[in-house]
């Protein structure tokens, strides 16, 4: 029989390569169950809300009749139509804090509740059901009232990475296409159907006066949309076909950007009101 070779010993090294390996597998494995709770949680929130849709909107068929008192469009042709109509009684008998419903013409899935809470926290991280997610609710900030009644209304909701909530609002700014296929969002609330032009999108300091609530039209209002019109980031954007005044009503649409310091914001000036 041949001599059996002696066995290598060990160095450090060996020793060193096999705890690098096995931090590289405990990495990986840690990252792995971390993106699974990351998909698990927006794939919880996404559901919830398309059940919210589904139980509460309807979408309106095309050739539905109109009422004769509905508006014409700002072109004096067909009549205006909301493209969907919203069940508030259903929804307020999941939460109360409802207050009205989103939709972004421009944007697909941008298509969501809205309520206004007792600060600006609480529904960060609830949705409507008040459950907890990191998608939390569209919300209105504490201060406006309830039925869009103030100069400038600002509502909130997140910049989701997988484009829930408001993490489409950038396109607006990065891709001339969205707002030439549609410049307009609709606000449902148990009143009224509310169209608005949007005039101007941008990103701007967190602390900044795009965020001014006022208390009335004036002087101080009236500079405040030049403002915001002159800070606008649209590309060819051209005139808008409302020049807003201080007798309108400004809605701001806000979500983060990544950066702590600064935000994203879409605003729109009222240009239709169908009463419900």
């Amino acid at each position: 029989m041949g001599k059996q070779k002696p066995k290598k010993k060990k160095t450090f090294v060996d020793y060193l390569l096999t705890i690098i390996l096995i931090a590289a597998v405990a990495v990986f494995c840690y990252a792995a169950y971390y993106l699974i709770n990351i998909y698990l949680e927006y794939k919880k929130g996404v559901d919830e809300y398309n059940t919210i849709a589904e139980m509460a909107v309807t979408e309106r068929a095309p050739d539905e009749e109109v009422p004769e008192e509905t508006p014409a469009n700002e072109n004096g042709g067909s009549r205006l139509v909301p493209p969907m109509i919203v069940d508030f009684e259903k929804l307020q008998q999941v939460n109360g804090d409802v207050c009205g419903w989103i939709y972004v013409e421009a944007l697909d899935g941008v298509n969501y509740p809205m309520v206004r809470g007792e600060d600006n926290s609480y529904y960060l991280h609830m949705t409507y059901e008040k459950n907890y997610n990191f998608a939390g609710t569209i919300f209105l900030d504490f201060e406006n009232k309830r039925d869009f009644s103030d100069c400038n209304t600002i509502i909130y909701g997140h910049n989701m990475k997988n484009g829930s909530m408001f993490g489409q609002l950038k396109r607006f700014t990065t891709t001339a296409e969205t707002y030439k296929k549609s410049k307009y969002f609709w606000i449902f609330t148990p009143e009224a159907s509310y169209r608005y032009e949007i005039i101007s999108a941008y990103t701007t300091a967190v602390d900044s006066d795009t965020y001014t609530l006022f208390k009335g039209p004036g002087s101080e209002f009236e500079e405040y949309l030049t403002k915001i019109r002159s800070y606008s980031q649209i590309p060819e954007q051209g005139k808008p076909d409302k020049e807003p005044d201080i007798m309108d009503k400004i809605v701001t649409l806000s979500t983060c950007t990544g950066d702590y310091s600064t935000r994203y914001v879409v605003q729109g000036v009222r240009v239709d009101t169908i009463t419900n």
